[in-house]
């Protein structure tokens, strides 16, 4: 007679099986009708995962309700190693992300952003110009700009300075205040004879709006702003599903030990 712990293991896995098949599915779908190339990023790491949850539950599911200890025993090791790696990767998060914060402009509603201000790990990801151009697609294709572009002149000066933007758009989607650029528009600006350059971001700056700072070092460093709040909400979830994980590893530990005893007493002394 099957136990409680390996009802428990066969209904979690069962879940997870159902939970596989959507993704494994949306993945497949991205990669056949994904046009942009943030879409065509995220069909591998989707179809990856959905493969991966649809065999670690099959196996699972199967060891827990037919007693087969073998792949039950397989099924523990997976858990055991995916339960290292979040907790390497919780740790390594809340150490990358540390490091960096937006830079408070005296009567201005937003912040700026130094790239230099972030880890270096994080630098060095975004100044690869293979990634970045995959990432800065992925800007343009969001439109992370548009709202922007679309207010044109009727956003006065005084207006725009008490916006409160993201990281992203204070870093891609104007030029940094270092410029003293004149304000025309809060995507047009003009260079004056009193604009300074110590800023390298100043001479990247475009008025174009498929252009603008996407190239700039700022639009790096707001992305990685962005990134860092991001892998801070991510690392807390990871917190609260490792407790999950060790919760249903022990569970599966007891459904493991139910099968060894059940095999033995099936074949006799």
């Amino acid at each position: 007679m099957l136990r409680l712990s390996n009802n428990l293991i066969g209904i979690l896995n069962f879940l997870t099986f159902l939970l596989s098949v959507p993704i494994l599915w949306a993945g497949i779908w991205l990669h056949r009708r994904g046009i942009t190339e943030c879409e065509k990023f995220l069909d591998t790491p989707l179809i990856v995962l959905g493969v991966f949850l649809l065999l670690v539950s099959l196996a699972g599911l199967v060891g827990a309700c037919c007693r087969n200890s073998l792949l039950l025993w397989i099924y523990l090791v997976v858990m055991f190693l995916l339960i290292l790696v979040l907790f390497f990767f919780t740790i390594f998060a809340f150490v990358v992300t540390n490091k960096g914060a937006g830079v408070v402009l005296s009567g201005k509603g937003y912040k700026e952003y130094r790239l230099g201000e972030y880890s270096h790990w994080l630098q060095k990801r975004v100044n690869s110009t293979k990634n970045w151009s995959k990432i800065k697609s992925c800007l343009m294709d969001g439109k992370v700009c548009q709202s922007l572009v679309g207010q044109g002149v009727s956003t006065t000066v005084e207006q725009f300075s008490k916006e409160n933007l993201t990281s992203i758009k204070s870093g891609c989607c104007k030029p940094s205040n270092d410029c003293n650029f004149a304000y025309v528009s809060p995507t047009n600006w003009t260079a004056t004879a009193t604009s300074s350059y110590t800023n390298t971001d100043c001479k990247l700056w475009s008025n174009d709006p498929s252009v603008l700072c996407f190239n700039c070092q700022s639009c790096k460093a707001g992305l990685l702003d962005n990134i860092k709040h991001d892998w801070k909400k991510v690392a807390v979830i990871n917190i609260i599903f490792l407790v999950v994980l060790v919760i249903v590893y022990s569970i599966g530990c007891c459904a493991f030990r139910n099968n060894r005893e059940d095999n033995f007493m099936w074949k006799g002394p």
